[in-house]
Parts: C-alpha cells; sequence; structure tokens
C-alpha cells in the first residue's frame, strides 16, 4: 500500500508534516516493538494499513477541539489522529506501562503539544467531556458506551473503529451512522 497516494486518492487532506511524524512513529515502533511487543503488527505493509485505518475518518468527523482514545495501544487510531488533527487536544488512554511508555516516547521525540498521555484504565479518570471518543479494538459497543459515559455529553461524539459484527453490537434507537471501506466499519454515534 502506498500510504500518501490511497490517503490523497481519498481526498484526505493532512498537516505538512504528518508524513514525517508518520515516518519517525514507524522506525521508533519497529525499534520498540523489537524489545517490548507493541502490537502484533511487525511488517511496514500492515502498519501503513493500521495508519490508513486510524486515519481515514478525517474525511467524516466534524472538527472538534478534545479527543480522547480509549485503550490506545501502540497508537492506533488515537496518535495518528494526533498527528492528522494537531489543532484537536489528544488524550491517550493506556493503561500498560511499556505502551504508555513508548506513547510519551513519541509525544517527546516529535514535540507534539497536543497529545497527553494518560497510563491508567479509563475508569479510573476525573470525569472530563470530550468533542470526540474513538477506541479501536477494545471491547464490544455497549460496553464501550459504559466506559465513555463519564467522558462525553449530548454533543460528543462517538467513533469506534469496528469489524463486520458491528450490525449485531449496535442499539438501533442509538443515533448513528457505519461508514464501511474495504477493511473496517467505522460506528460514528451521536450523528445529526
Amino acid at each position: 500500500m502506498d500510504l500518501k497516494a490511497t490517503l490523497s486518492y481519498d481526498n484526505i487532506t493532512l498537516p505538512d508534516n504528518f508524513f514525517y511524524n508518520v515516518q519517525k512513529y514507524k522506525e521508533l515502533l519497529f525499534k520498540w516493538n523489537k524489545v517490548h511487543n507493541l502490537t502484533g503488527a511487525k511488517g511496514e505493509k500492515t502498519i501503513d494499513e493500521f495508519i490508513y485505518d486510524a486515519v481515514f475518518p478525517i474525511s467524516f468527523l466534524p472538527p472538534a477541539k478534545t479527543l480522547l482514545d480509549i485503550g490506545t495501544g501502540a497508537g492506533f487510531p488515537g496518535m495518528i489522529l494526533a498527528f492528522a488533527l494537531p489543532n484537536t487536544q489528544v488524550t491517550l488512554v493506556e493503561p500498560l506501562a511499556k505502551r504508555a511508555s513508548f506513547l510519551q516516547f513519541v509525544k517527546a521525540d516529535l514535540k507534539l503539544l497536543n497529545v497527553k498521555v494518560v497510563k491508567k484504565r479509563v475508569e479510573q479518570m476525573d470525569s472530563e467531556i470530550f468533542d470526540i471518543v474513538t477506541s479501536r479494538a477494545v471491547t464490544d459497543t455497549k460496553m464501550l458506551l459504559d466506559l465513555s459515559k463519564n467522558f462525553r455529553d449530548e454533543d460528543s461524539k462517538l467513533l469506534f473503529y469496528k469489524g463486520e459484527r458491528v450490525y449485531d453490537e449496535v442499539d438501533p434507537s442509538l443515533k448513528h451512522k457505519v461508514i464501511k471501506t474495504k477493511n473496517r466499519h467505522y460506528l460514528l454515534i451521536g450523528e445529526d
């Protein structure tokens, strides 16, 4: 996958330093992954697919001042969204020390002023309202709605990165939309 060409083809507008940050991030990820096993994804092709997957929602998300990513792991989607949205304050919540340390290192190395790393479970965080709450590969939709309740209000949008089973997980009475790409179903809740 040619990440730059694919994102350009999809008309996704990104800041000038996005690909520089992505390149540095990938170098750090491969280096740290050898020692700390941060992600099962080992090859550049897979990482590029993860990056595309993380950043595609830029094409349909409304502008936001704040974003909370629950269970960021090695940085998907939260860190990648932070690269793409330099004017959004992005809070990355990751309970595992090795992953949180990696995220903190990336933040410092790339001098990311819009990133905050929180090394704890989301349930242990103080209540705070965010414009957008995201999560990828953490748990089912019902549990995510419960985990995010102290971090959203009626104006917040929830973006959950899901697979095909999303239709089994979402309550039809919820205001939502499912945006599909080849490998992903994005569940957007709170859609106007």
